[in-house]
């Protein structure tokens, strides 16, 4: 009866860890490369690392791109650290160059909004940002386009799995293997009388 009860947390607790998996690929676009948001350039023995006395260096610091993963059409917010006047973001993937704008509250934050063309290829891109009066700085594989599938007669098209679709296809799953388990202890349960 042990190895029962142990089965059954084992596949409910594997099923949790599939649900939360999209939830950690989104959290690692955030600042896995790049730094801090405030860089060392000289120093002026102050503590922070400043460069000339104003907390930021020549170029941005920093490319976030949320969320990580998005599909052909989506939106996505593009968030650039030592950016403190604004300027623009490019990818080939963009529609568009992206208006960055400061962001208020911050230190030299700016951020804007991308939509991803419809002709992107899938797979990883990168991200260059040019902000006023600063170094162009570009984060390779900011982010990556998942593409559609096109079957062949009466096939269907589509642009990717939305967090919708992967948490009711975790649920399915989580739902199919504690009733697998809770089968099996029953089946397992009759044998022994």
């Amino acid at each position: 009866m042990r190895t029962t009860r142990a089965l059954v947390v084992s596949v409910a607790a594997v099923a949790a860890l599939g649900l939360a998996a999209p939830a950690a690929i989104a959290w690692d676009g955030m600042g896995s490369s790049g730094g801090s948001g405030v860089a060392s350039s000289g120093g002026d023995g102050g503590g922070m690392g400043h460069s000339g006395g104003n907390g930021f260096v020549d170029s941005a610091s920093n490319i976030v791109a949320l969320p990580s993963v998005i599909a052909r059409g989506g939106q996505l917010t593009v968030t650039v650290d030592g950016c403190p006047r604004g300027g623009t973001a490019t990818s080939p993937a963009f529609t568009s160059p992206v208006h960055l704008s400061p962001v208020h509250g911050t230190s030299g934050t700016s951020s804007g909004t991308a939509t991803i063309s419809n002709s992107a290829a899938p797979g990883p891109h990168s991200i260059t940002a040019n902000c006023t009066g600063r170094s162009p700085l570009t984060r390779d594989a900011a982010f990556t386009v998942i593409g559609g599938v096109r079957g062949g007669l009466g096939g269907s098209s589509s642009t990717g799995a939305t967090p919708t679709d992967m948490a009711i296809g975790g649920g399915l799953v989580a739902a199919a293997a504690i009733g697998g388990g809770l089968f099996w202890m029953r089946r397992r349960g009759e044998k022994r009388t």
